[in-house]
């Protein structure tokens, strides 16, 4: 279609008599009419026509992050950082993927400088630490914990206020980078790290970005889990895959909006969820209550 033609079928839907079918064939036509769709709600000072605009838009957009998330899974779910950044685009559509991998390598070249050969893990651990927490000051975003904003990565990078989750997302893309052996765990009510090596002299141990980076060993893992009167598990000490992290990332979400009263986008999250998984588990659940 001409542009001319799409401003033509834009403007149709003002009667009401046929709206509904060119409200249909606009969503047949995908995301390539949002920007018209957008110049005609700045067009229009009917409040009614721009809230089906708005609704209209969103619904093209969701349809679109759908699509890319099965694109994202099918492609073997390699790259966390784009799985992350697709969940955070169901809230900030626009938001630039670029922008975050420079956010995530300006963190990577400041801990590179601290960085030496042959350094000890706990002294690597150290010298992340130190930069996110101590020169970055990320931290818990314990006076909103279920704000949404914790699980969108482009406003934990820009407050450095997050859940347990993107705060070890962000801790772990940074150590990816720099090669070091660190991979996500999917404990039960809280998401930690573990940095483990093939020398079997190197005992795996455990890092809790919640608590700024506090390491922990598997007795104390294994303490949290007894806490918890839960039977241990291996998944509760083993990496977990990227699809795990982005799937607990969801969960998070759905779980704010519920806090929040908001059903319609508990929903929606829920949609993308299905993409991702087929039934949750307990050591996939969200994130607990603050106080937990």
């Amino acid at each position: 279609m001409t542009n001319k033609e799409i401003k033509a079928l834009i403007s149709l839907l003002d009667d009401p008599e046929v709206a509904p079918q060119i409200q249909e064939k606009i969503q047949t036509l995908g995301e390539s009419l949002i920007p018209f769709l957008e110049e005609s709600w700045e067009e229009t000072l009917d409040s009614q026509q721009q809230q089906r605009l708005e609704n209209l838009i969103h619904n093209l957009q969701f349809e679109g992050l759908q699509q890319r998330l099965r694109v994202w899974r099918d492609s073997g779910s390699d790259n966390l950082m784009e799985g992350m950044w697709l969940l955070n685009s169901y809230q900030y559509p626009d938001a630039d993927l670029q922008v975050l991998n420079r956010a995530i390598e300006q963190l990577r070249f400041e801990v590179w400088t601290l960085l030496k050969p042959e350094m000890h893990p706990a002294d690597q651990v150290q010298a992340l630490n130190y930069v996110l927490f101590k020169t970055h000051k990320f931290a818990a975003n314990t006076q909103n914990f279920h704000s949404p904003a914790n699980s969108m990565l482009q406003r934990v990078l820009e407050t450095r206020r997050g859940n347990p989750l993107t705060l070890c997302v962000i801790y772990l893309l940074v150590a990816q980078r720099l090669n070091l052996p660190i991979y996500g765990v999917n404990l039960p009510n809280l998401f930690v790290l573990t940095y483990r090596l093939d020398d079997l002299d190197v005992e795996p141990f455990y890092i809790n970005c919640y608590n700024r980076g506090l390491v922990l060993s598997r007795t104390d893992i294994e303490h949290y889990i007894g806490q918890l009167n839960l039977t241990p598990n291996d998944i509760f000490y083993e990496p977990c895959t990227h699809v795990d992290i982005v799937r607990r990332a969801m969960r998070n979400l759905q779980l704010s909006f519920e806090k929040l009263q908001e059903p319609a986008k508990a929903a929606e999250v829920n949609k993308l969820l299905a993409i991702l998984t087929d039934e949750p588990t307990t050591s996939e659940a969200a994130e607990p209550e603050e106080e937990d």
